[in-house]
């Protein structure tokens, strides 16, 4: 039993006394206790693949900054990981993929990966992370989505243009299936796998959906994000797509729960596109939280105001930036906290 709800009953369209709030990227750099735990170990993945090491920080910004939601700390490329290309964290610079897919003989290597087997320490991690919550809040589970879990896989790190994987969508776009059709069935098997360990809520992250033209979207990207959600009835499913602002009219028809927006849409535009049956996630610029005291609280009122007071998830429109002011952070949340409820009175 959650001693706090709010997340889970907001994402249903229920009635909620105040806006649950939460960051993408809220256990991280931002919080000097992860920097502590961070400079004993040998680097990142260590991290990721010790399962109490990842459910205490986990857990650090339910303590420092009061969030209503915990989000299990790991990576979207544990995935791609999971199916045999190994990845690695390179400080400053992001994940580089030493090998990468470039045929047909790569792609038939890749397996679909099994959950407890090759992903067994994230799961762990979750079951770790829910005893120590105690049900203090829910725990959101993730994954990538399988257009950008593909974009890694081919390019091999970060870039500008993915110009790589999306060339292959133009040259082999039967390949690019192949290896998205594995990537859905392990995201899909893993994700299954995290709501048994306990995840509350799932989100998935298409973090390169904007770099694709709509009808490439509609064709690589979002029919493959469809399956996801068909696959997770038993729980709220968020759909974040970085960009992709053209497909949220689609991801309405979609079984999920709640859309999250970046900070370049408009939630009344949204909302008056999509109607009210699902719930609106974000969307502030992270940037926003460089600001002064005063400028935060008043970009996080004007956006309460922006989505109204009801069917909504307040975050940031992306990640928060790991050089943010932990004490701006608290500003948005506690803004968010003590003026929510004055929307509902219609006082805001």
């Amino acid at each position: 039993m959650l001693k706090n709800d709010l997340l889970l009953r907001a994402a249903r369209g229920e009635e909620t006394e105040r806006t649950p709030v939460w960051l993408m990227r809220q256990a991280g750099r931002i919080l000097p206790e992860y920097r502590a735990l961070r400079a004993r170990l040998s680097g990142f993945k260590e991290l990721v693949e010790t399962p109490d090491l990842a459910a205490e920080v986990t857990i650090q910004p339910v303590d420092a900054l009061d969030v209503d939601a915990a989000i299990i700390f790991s990576d979207i490329l544990v995935v791609p990981e999971a199916m045999g290309l190994t990845y690695e964290m390179i400080e400053a610079r992001g994940p580089l993929f030493p090998e990468t897919i470039k045929s047909a003989q790569d792609v038939a290597r890749m397996r679909v990966a099994d959950p407890e087997e090759h992903l067994g320490y994230v799961l762990e991690a979750i079951r770790v992370t829910k005893r120590a919550l105690n049900g203090r809040v829910p725990l959101i589970g993730f994954a990538g989505a399988p257009w950008t879990i593909l974009a890694y896989m081919v390019e091999g790190h970060g870039s500008k243009t993915f110009s790589k994987a999306r060339r292959l969508l133009y040259t082999d776009p039967a390949l690019a299936h192949e290896l998205l059709r594995k990537i859905t069935a392990t995201t899909i098997a893993y994700l299954q796998a995290q709501v048994a360990a306990g995840a509350n809520l799932i989100q998935v992250f298409d973090s390169w959906a904007g770099i694709l033209p709509p009808d490439h979207y509609r064709e690589f990207s979002s029919r493959y994000i469809a399956e996801i959600c068909n696959a997770l009835p038993d729980v709220p499913v968020t759909v974040f797509a970085k960009g992709a602002y053209f497909a949220v009219p689609e991801f309405a028809t979609f079984n999920c729960r709640t859309i999250g927006l970046d900070w370049n849409e408009d939630p009344r535009a949204v909302r008056a596109a999509i109607g009210n049956e699902k719930t609106l996630q974000g969307n502030l610029d992270p940037c926003a939280l460089y600001g002064s005291r005063e400028q935060v609280q008043q970009a996080t009122i004007d956006m309460l105001r922006r989505f109204g007071p009801h069917r909504h998830i307040a975050n940031l429109g992306h990640g928060v930036y790991p050089d943010t002011d932990a004490d701006n952070v608290r500003v948005f949340i506690d803004t968010v906290k003590e003026f929510s409820p004055m929307a509902r009175q219609g006082n805001l």
